[in-house]
């Protein structure tokens, strides 16, 4: 976390990293700028409570199996807590195919936004743990309406100790940030004059 802190001095970026219990919040707030709870952690309500004590956002990743109410609910423990900064992340369910990791639900960013004022964001690297399929479910996702997205990228996806099998390159990632800023564009023009 420290390296991660010192990099963000260095270059200016943020820092989302996984809290998994209630004393990994307190090493987030020390160090990072936002909290991620995992999809594993979705109803570990107990850490959802701490997050929501916390200063910091929250990103709140839709668990394996979690119905939208279920998903929508755990930002509600979150909330009734006082943090009210929660970004939601939908990364894919567990459903019967095998041509994928997880099954991206994408019908579940517009149903999420007509219910809810919290932003969602897409995850289509956790959510098909394919590189192929990177891409097409982001641009996807942008055009359903996602607020942004999570996509991982190594310099040597053949390299990367974990993951690399769902990891854009650089050059891949830079293809797909073009690809969905021009969808944004289209879909959520800015204003004229």
């Amino acid at each position: 976390m420290k390296i991660l802190a010192d990099v963000r001095e260095a270059y200016g970026l943020k820092i989302v990293t996984e809290a998994l219990d209630e004393s990994g919040v307190d090493m987030v707030e020390r160090y990072g700028d936002m909290i991620q709870l995992g999809a594993r952690n979705m109803q570990n309500f107990s850490l959802l409570k701490r997050a929501g004590r916390s200063h910091l956002p929250v990103l709140l990743k839709r668990g394996l199996s979690a119905t939208l109410d279920e998903w929508l609910l755990a930002a509600e423990y979150i909330m009734s807590e006082g943090n009210y900064n929660v970004v939601l992340c939908e990364r894919g369910i567990r459903t019967f195919a095998q041509h994928t990791r997880n099954t991206l639900d994408l019908a579940a960013i517009p149903a999420v936004r007509r219910i809810s004022h919290l932003p969602v964001i897409v995850d289509p690297s956790h959510g098909t743990g394919k590189n192929f399929m990177v891409t097409p479910l982001a641009r996807a996702g942008v055009a359903v309406g996602a607020d942004g997205l999570i996509v991982e990228v190594h310099d040597q996806p053949e390299r990367a100790l974990s993951d690399g099998a769902q990891a854009l390159t650089l050059d891949q990632y830079e293809a797909l940030v073009n690809e969905v800023r021009a969808i944004h564009e289209v879909i959520a023009p800015t204003p004229v004059g």
